[in-house]
């Protein structure tokens, strides 16, 4: 009984201390990039990024596996991250790779920048 008990306890441990992960709505997320410096990346190709990017993100392929992890290692895993893609799909991948690797707050933008143009056109 000792036994499973401790097995429980520590497979509860192990779960907090996996980072947390945030969705944001549109203003919420452009409120929080736009009065924090925070770090701020669109994980799409470069050629989509060089069509349109929100400001002051920088451009990470999650597409090109070697140069996402390289660029990911070198971040401090305590500061919170914002992710986005086109839609959401590859930022939501990229924030679970993140949570695995340690990051301790990783937030993405719903709906990706599709969703960041049709508010900022309003």
């Amino acid at each position: 009984m000792n036994r499973l008990l401790l097995i429980i306890l520590l497979f509860i441990s192990c779960e907090n201390n996996k980072g947390e992960f945030q969705l944001l709505e549109y203003q919420s997320y452009k409120s929080h990039i736009e009065n924090n410096s925070v770090q701020l990346f669109d994980v799409r190709t470069p050629e989509e990024y060089n069509l349109g990017h929100i400001n002051g993100a920088v451009n990470i392929d999650f597409k090109n596996e070697e140069i996402f992890y390289r660029a990911f290692e070198k971040l401090d895993k305590s500061k919170p991250v914002y992710l986005y893609c086109r839609s959401g799909n590859r930022s939501k991948k990229s924030a679970d790779i993140l949570i695995e690797l340690g990051f301790s707050k990783v937030y993405d933008l719903k709906g990706g920048f599709i969703e960041w143009n049709l508010n900022e056109l309003k």
